[in-house]
């Protein structure tokens, strides 16, 4: 072997020892079989449950969506009117005398009747008659007497229709952890049930005004053939207890719908408001109220309900805030 060759030979075994003592660099692999789930989201906070608290309350004075309501104690309550329901929308909400509604009681809202109390609503259109308990405040829709709960409404047989004609008669203050009436050691001293605080209306002043010259006043509108009370009629009897028990009641065949502007013992009066409602056909309607002259200002009748809320909207534009819509028996 010549030296040149010698020399090449020996610069290729030192370039490959070279190499061997030179550090390899790793190319990083990437590991895709390892899956690492994204953190979950926190749970939402659940609000803790209401705890009931229930207190007998007649309540203040109050304004809703501008018309003023004054709670008080109603011990002659018995009216009718139209009653409507609710139920899942406030199911476990606390009601306004502090108890937690429960759309499958037996329970109903009231304007200004003090709570809780117990009273008997009749549905005038099938005659059934259940007990309920009032432990809260509504309906705030104007022309409703009552708001029942979504089980009570069943059971009286209108929660398909949503409305119904009914009679609300008082029963007594409701015992607070039971279904029946209050024991009287539980009932309102006389002191406290009458001292209601004053209604935030300030005086109104009235008068006769004279008659205008040269026009003919038209007289005072009597009905010959009034339509019969509803108080005439029977009621269940007064097991006070909201046990969802449904007792059968004799009603009218046939009811009307009217919208009342007003009661008066003053036949004068009367003839005043109906003059003034005289373009939406009011009536004056002789009557008796414990024995004495009553007479009220209608409009109607109506059968359907929604043409009775219009009328009613229309008066109370007109300044009769206090009216409202009533049930009378259609036959004489």
């Amino acid at each position: 072997m010549s030296n040149a060759v010698k020399v090449a030979v020996g610069c290729v075994a030192a370039a490959l020892l070279a190499a061997c003592q030179t550090p390899m660099h790793r190319v990083p692999v990437m590991v895709t079989n390892h899956y690492t789930p994204p953190e979950a989201p926190p749970a939402p906070m659940v609000p803790p449950a209401p705890v009931p608290n229930p207190i007998y309350k007649v309540g203040q004075p109050y304004e809703i969506n501008g018309t003023w309501y004054y709670p008080r104690e109603q011990a002659d309550y018995d009216q009718t009117g139209i009653a409507s329901w609710y139920g899942a929308d406030f199911h476990g909400l606390l009601t306004a005398d502090g108890e937690v509604f429960d759309r499958n009681g037996v329970t109903a809202a009231h304007t200004t009747l003090p709570m809780p109390v117990n009273v008997r609503v009749t549905n005038l259109e099938n005659g059934r008659s259940l007990v309920v308990r009032v432990n809260d405040r509504g309906p705030f829709v104007n022309g409703r007497v009552i708001d029942l709960s979504e089980h009570a409404a069943d059971l009286l047989g209108f929660k398909i229709a949503g409305l119904a004609r009914v009679r609300v008669t008082y029963l007594g203050r409701a015992d607070l952890f039971g279904p029946g009436l209050a024991p009287p050691s539980q009932e309102t001293p006389p002191e406290i049930a009458n001292a209601v605080p004053a209604a935030p209306v300030g005086s109104v002043e009235t008068s006769n005004l004279p008659p205008v010259e040269g026009v003919r006043a038209a007289p005072p509108t009597m009905v010959a053939m009034l339509p019969r009370q509803i108080e005439r009629i029977e009621v269940a009897p007064l097991e006070a207890i909201a046990d969802g028990k449904v007792t059968r009641v004799p009603v009218p065949a046939v009811t009307a719908i009217f919208v009342q502007a007003g009661a008066f013992t003053s036949v004068v009066n009367a003839s005043t408001v109906a003059a003034r409602l005289q373009m939406e056909g009011a009536r004056v309607y002789p009557g008796q109220k414990d024995g004495k002259p009553i007479y009220r200002v209608r409009i109607g009748p109506f059968q359907d309900v929604s043409a009775a809320d219009a009328v009613l909207a229309q008066v109370q534009a007109l300044g009769h805030s206090d009216a409202q819509i009533v049930v009378e028996s259609a036959t004489s």
